[in-house]
């Protein structure tokens, strides 16, 4: 009877010491999640399930982990807010699938996603033809952002804090030299101060950093 109290007890604490955890660590939705975002939360519950299971072992020793990686999950996002590349290492760059009415074989075998999936989320997306789809990129988190011939142009970043995205300038057929002369128009020299740059309907929008 007193092991199931400790039990009880502890499944109580650890319910409101994750939901506080959990917080701390930010809002975002479980299609949104992050690889390290995941592996954390993974190891979190296993680190829980072995507190509740093991009433005679002192809960400090199981609180330690999680708190250790609270510290990970939040280096590992301003990391990863601060630098491009890390972001890409981790969470992967959005993928274009589709391509002015035609799928991209190559890109969809890259990324081991088949026809199957793409027609599913297609018709999630309430997209009746193919040939009527500009744009449909597989994001980071799985989901399919998909644009119609009758509907915006997606947004491209083609500065993001301060560095050129020149996969992006690819994507929308342009080059460096042209987004350089573009920016030179605005009187704006130097990439590092640029905050984003993206191209929307046809034309490049920029805000630059705050001091």
């Amino acid at each position: 009877m007193h092991e199931l109290l400790i039990i009880g007890l502890r499944t109580v604490f650890l319910y409101i010491f994750l939901l506080v955890i959990l917080r701390i660590m930010g809002k975002r939705e479980v299609g949104e999640l992050g690889v390290i975002d995941i592996v954390v939360f993974i190891i979190m519950a296993e680190v829980a399930a072995m507190i509740v299971e093991s009433p005679d072992k002192p809960i400090f020793k199981g609180i330690l982990p999680i708190l250790l990686l609270l510290v990970i999950q939040y280096i590992s996002s301003m990391i990863s807010l601060k630098n491009k590349k890390f972001r890409d290492l981790v969470d992967g760059d959005p993928t274009l699938m589709i391509r002015h009415g035609e799928i991209q074989e190559d890109e969809m075998r890259k990324q081991r996603y088949n026809l199957d999936d793409l027609f599913q989320q297609l018709r999630e997306n309430q997209v009746g033809s193919i040939h009527n789809v500009t744009f449909a990129y597989l994001e980071s988190s799985g989901n399919l952002s998909v644009f119609t011939k009758d509907g915006d142009h997606p947004i491209v970043g083609l500065v993001l804090d301060g560095e050129m995205q020149p996969e992006h300038l690819k994507l929308i057929g342009k080059t460096e030299d042209w987004l350089l002369k573009k920016l030179r128009a605005k009187n704006i020299t130097d990439l590092s101060t640029i905050f984003y740059c993206s191209y929307e309907q046809g034309e490049i929008r920029v805000q630059l950093k705050k001091n």
